[in-house]
C-alpha cells in the first residue's frame, strides 16, 4: 500500500484474524481505564455508561462477531478483507488524519469471533444455513435477520454461556453481556437473495440523552421489521465476498445516513444533517433537501464556477447561487457532478475541512477550492465504491480532539461514540 499508515495500522494488516482479536477479543480482559470501552465498568451496548462519560473516551475497542455464508471464497480471502475493513475504519477514525500524521486511531475493532458455516465440500454459491424469509414477495428483502438471533444460531456460534456452560447464547445475550458489538457477515451475490447494505435497531435518545421508554429506531440503510427489539442496539453489515471493502465500507457510510435519518440521536441527526447537505432545502430554497433527489447517470448537477451548483431536477434547473459545500455525503463530495463521482477535478467551494471551525475572516468557516485531491492518498486503501472518499470524509466528522463547536459554542461532542449507543 502506498499510504503511510500508522505502524499499528500496518501490524493489523499482516496479522491473521485470529491473532488481531488479542487482547480486546475477552471480556475477561477489558481494562480498568474509563477512558477505554469497552471496560470494567461498561462492556455493552446501549448501556447508560457510555451516555455519562461519552466525553471522556479516548478509544473505543468494539468486538465483531463475523459470519461466512459463502461457499465460494477461501479463509485467507474473508480475512484479508476483514483486516483490510478493519484497517479502513480505523485510519476513518483518525480526526484529519490526512494531515495529521499523530492523530490517534479512535476506533479499534477486534475479531472476537470469525464463524465459517459454509457447506462442506461445495465451493459456489452460499451456505445451505443462510436464513432466507420463505414467505417474502419478490419484490421483498427476504435475509431473515431475526434468524441471527435464535437458539439455533447460538449453538452455531458455540459460546458457553458461562452461567450454564450446557448451553451456548443467543446473539442478544453475546450483545448484552458485551461480547459483540457489531456483526459483519460474508455472502456471495445471487439473484434471488435481496440483503439491506447495514441494518441496526437502535434506541431512541431526546435532547438531554435521555432513552425515551423503551422507544426503538430502524437506524440502518433500511431494516427488516420482524427482527425483534431486544433493547440494545447492533449494527449488522452485509458484505458482499466478490466485491471489495470500499462497498463494504459505503454500506457502514449508509448506515451512518441511516441513524441521522431515524432521529435516534436529536443531537446527531441536527449537526449530521448540515454537514452531509441534507439540509439544501432551508440554506437556498431547493425544492429539495439534499443531491440524492437527482436521477442517477451524469449530468445531474453542472458548476459553471466553484461557487454555483446548477441542478437538473424533474426536468427543470435549479440554480443554487453562492453555493458552498460542508461536508457533502456517501454518494457526493463537495463537487460531485452525480452519484458515485469520484472524478471530478474541477475545483468547488467547500468547508469540509473547517466546518464549525471558524478559521476564516470573522470567524466564518473556511471555504477553500475543493477537488478528488483531497482524497487522492487512499485510492488503494478501500479501492471500489466509494471507499477513498470516505475515509477522508469520516476524518472531518467531529472526532477524538475535535476544534469543532456546537450551536452554543461549546466543544462539539465526538461523533463515534453514537455508534454503540
Amino acid at each position: 500500500m502506498k499510504i503511510a499508515f500508522r505502524f499499528s495500522l500496518l501490524i493489523a494488516l499482516w496479522l491473521p484474524v485470529a491473532a488481531m482479536a488479542e487482547p480486546f477479543a475477552d471480556p475477561a480482559n477489558d481494562p480498568a481505564d474509563p477512558s477505554v470501552w469497552p471496560n470494567r465498568f461498561s462492556r455493552a451496548n446501549s448501556d447508560r455508561w457510555l451516555v455519562e462519560n461519552h466525553d471522556r473516551i479516548r478509544q473505543m475497542n468494539p468486538r465483531l462477531l463475523v459470519l461466512n455464508f459463502s461457499n465460494l471464497r477461501s479463509q485467507s480471502h474473508l480475512d484479508r478483507m476483514t483486516r483490510d475493513l478493519i484497517t479502513a475504519i480505523a485510519e476513518s477514525s483518525r480526526y484529519h488524519g490526512y494531515r495529521d500524521p499523530a492523530a490517534p486511531v479512535f476506533l479499534r475493532y477486534h475479531v472476537f469471533k470469525f464463524v465459517d458455516l459454509r457447506d462442506a465440500g461445495r465451493t459456489n454459491g452460499n451456505s445451505h444455513l443462510l436464513p432466507i424469509k420463505t414467505h417474502a414477495k419478490p419484490t421483498e428483502f427476504n435475509f431473515e435477520y431475526d434468524a441471527l438471533f435464535s437458539p439455533a444460531f447460538g449453538e452455531r456460534y458455540r459460546v458457553r454461556d458461562p452461567r450454564q456452560p450446557g448451553r451456548c447464547l443467543r446473539l442478544d445475550e453475546l450483545v448484552a453481556l458485551g461480547y459483540v458489538h457489531e456483526l459483519w457477515f460474508y455472502t456471495e451475490w445471487a439473484p434471488d437473495l435481496r440483503i439491506f447494505e447495514c441494518v441496526e435497531e437502535k434506541p431512541v435518545y431526546d435532547e438531554r440523552f435521555m432513552r425515551v421508554a423503551d422507544k426503538f429506531v430502524q437506524a440502518g440503510n433500511g431494516g427488516d421489521r420482524e427482527q425483534k427489539w431486544t433493547g440494545r442496539s447492533l449494527r449488522i453489515n452485509h458484505i458482499n465476498a466478490g466485491r471489495g471493502i470500499g462497498c463494504a465500507f459505503e454500506n457502514l457510510g449508509h448506515a451512518l445516513e441511516g441513524t441521522a435519518n431515524s432521529k435516534c440521536i436529536a443531537y446527531f441527526t441536527r449537526y449530521f444533517r448540515e454537514f452531509a447537505g441534507f439540509n439544501l432545502d432551508e440554506r437556498f430554497g431547493a425544492p429539495f433537501s439534499r443531491f440524492y433527489a437527482v436521477k442517477m447517470g451524469k449530468g445531474a448537477i453542472e458548476y459553471p464556477n466553484d461557487h454555483t451548483a446548477v441542478v437538473n431536477f424533474r426536468d427543470k434547473q435549479v440554480r443554487l447561487e453562492n453555493y458552498v459545500a460542508f461536508g457533502g455525503n456517501v454518494h457526493f463530495p463537495p463537487n460531485g457532478r452525480h452519484h458515485y463521482d469520484q472524478a471530478n477535478t474541477q475545483p468547488v467551494l467547500s468547508t469540509i475541512e473547517d466546518w464549525r471551525i471558524g478559521s476564516g475572516p470573522g470567524g466564518k468557516d473556511l471555504a477553500k477550492p475543493w477537488t478528488n485531491a483531497a482524497f487522492a492518498k487512499y485510492r488503494e486503501s478501500a479501492p471500489d465504491c466509494m471507499g477513498p472518499w470516505l475515509i477522508y470524509w469520516r476524518q472531518n466528522m467531529p472526532g477524538l480532539n475535535n476544534r469543532q463547536k456546537d450551536d452554543n459554542r461549546r466543544p462539539m461532542k465526538n461523533w463515534w461514540p453514537f455508534l454503540f449507543y
